[in-house]
């Protein structure tokens, strides 16, 4: 394979994103003002996608549309909600629609608007190592250029003085349903690729949705509502307690603002740890209105007698699962607090497990005798988002959606993400490029305040004139 010819390997840039999901996508938003700033963002895909298997109708995103990608860092930013709205004449039904909370699929259309826009951004591009050179102390990013059906087209390198990963997160399965996945005979569907396989699930004869959070109520309450009443055998599992809520008061929610985010990493990492795996309500529950649905569809069916065929039970985990005879699976269920278990026959099972954080290791394995990890060998990262490496490195690497163990529950969230790719850009520029509050809860997190900070200035290194006799 040749070098691309789309890329000038002496040109060295600013900034390199890897990744272009919403939260680099972002940051390229808020870094295409700076005339002053070189950047580029490279991704794998051929084009932006977010969830493509969760847009469900009606399915909305669970943060107001303010948290756009660039708007509660700068509302004047030619990149809005409102005004990817204005530029497709849908201002004024979307003001007399008095929605603050926008579908899931307005909000993928108005990102993959914001992309096709921005120059800065590569698709098609596969990252294949990251390393530091010393000698020139830049970032040598190396990729392959991949054709309109993924295949290897062309090999390239680019130099950066610092990066940035967003490269997101994976489909979790858990390790008992791995087997499944693994022998697909029969239906066994991750909530990521839900509306690619929607048709078949509706057809299957008896399905069961495990998982508990947001994606389980949207995809049970999808299949519920087109399978003939009666008849909908349909099996809903959970491992919480309940089939709970999202904590959504206006005071819980400030669990997702700067300044809950600069408490949680000022704590030690014991303490954040057995913190994060208390607040799963703040982050895996269910949209109340979803919820809503659900029991209204359900109430529904009752209307001429009789109850829907469904179950829906929480408190369960899957220990094992198999399948029977090619066509059928079957899981083993436990109810802990009963102390009892039995075994589900089921025709398909859609996984709605959630998403992990994806390894940074693959990507940063030129990097690694660099980096400095925590007690868990997780990467160290700052408080601005910078990983920490070995003062030998001049460059700076920065991190988005991949620091949930050292930032919290608000790393992943969508209403951070114009916050984070800010404070990301005053870091790089040394200077206050985006001006951000220093304040922005009502709750005061702890006894002691920290104070943000910007990080100083780069200066040119002063010299003391020679003078005579010296």
């Amino acid at each position: 394979m040749t070098p691309t010819p789309h890329h000038d390997p002496d040109t060295i840039h600013d900034l390199v994103g890897i990744g272009i999901g919403p939260s680099n996508l972002s940051l390229a938003a808020l870094a295409h003002p700076l005339t002053d700033l070189d950047t580029a963002f490279y991704d794998q895909r051929p084009t932006f996608t977010w969830h493509p298997g969760l847009l469900i109708d009606g399915a909305r995103v669970q943060v107001p549309f303010l948290a756009d990608l660039v708007t509660l860092a700068d509302p004047t930013n030619p990149w809005t909600f409102l005004n990817y709205l204005k530029s497709r004449d849908r201002l004024f039904p979307f003001y007399f629609t008095e929605q603050f909370h926008i579908e899931r699929a307005d909000y993928d259309a108005y990102c993959r608007w914001v992309a096709e826009q921005l120059p800065a951004l590569h698709f098609g591009h596969q990252i294949d190592a990251v390393r530091w050179n010393p000698e020139r102390a830049l970032f040598e990013v190396d990729f392959t250029q991949l054709d309109a059906d993924g295949e290897a087209e062309a090999l390239g390198r680019t130099h950066t003085r610092d990066i940035v990963l967003g490269i997101g997160t994976a489909p979790h399965i858990p390790e008992p349903l791995k087997p499944l996945v693994e022998t697909p005979s029969a239906p066994v569907i991750h909530a990521a690729d839900y509306l690619t396989h929607r048709d078949t699930l509706l057809r299957a004869g008896h399905v069961t949705v495990i998982g508990s959070g947001q994606s389980g109520a949207e995809i049970f309450l999808d299949l519920l509502r087109n399978r003939p009443a009666g008849h909908e055998r349909l099996h809903w599992l959970g491992r919480t307690e309940a089939f709970a809520p999202m904590e959504y008061s206006k005071l819980g929610l400030e669990h997702f603002t700067p300044d809950y985010t600069r408490y949680f990493h000022a704590l030690t990492e014991h303490t954040r740890d057995h913190l994060g795996a208390t607040q799963w309500q703040l982050h895996k529950g269910i949209d109340a209105d979803t919820i809503a649905a659900i029991h209204t569809e359900l109430y529904r069916r009752t209307l001429h007698g009789g109850w829907p065929d469904t179950v829906l039970t929480p408190g369960v985990r899957v220990r094992t699962a198999g399948r029977i005879a090619t066509t059928k699976i079957e899981l083993h269920l436990e109810h802990p607090q009963q102390a009892t278990r039995t075994r589900l026959t089921t025709d398909a099972v859609v996984l709605a497990t959630g998403y992990q954080e994806r390894p940074l290791d693959h990507v940063l394995a030129g990097l690694d005798p660099y980096l400095r990890r925590d007690n868990s060998e997780r990467p160290r990262i700052d408080e601005h988002f910078r990983l920490v490496l070995d003062p030998s490195v001049t460059g700076t690497a920065y991190v988005q959606n991949a620091e949930r163990h050292t930032h919290g529950v608000g790393a992943p969230d969508l209403g951070l993400a114009a916050w984070r790719s800010a404070t990301i850009l005053n870091s790089l520029t040394r200077r206050e490029t985006y001006r951000l509050p220093t304040r922005t809860a009502f709750t005061t997190f702890g006894l002691e305040q920290r104070t943000p900070h910007i990080p100083a200035a780069r200066k040119p290194p002063t010299l003391t004139p020679l003078t005579d006799g010296r």
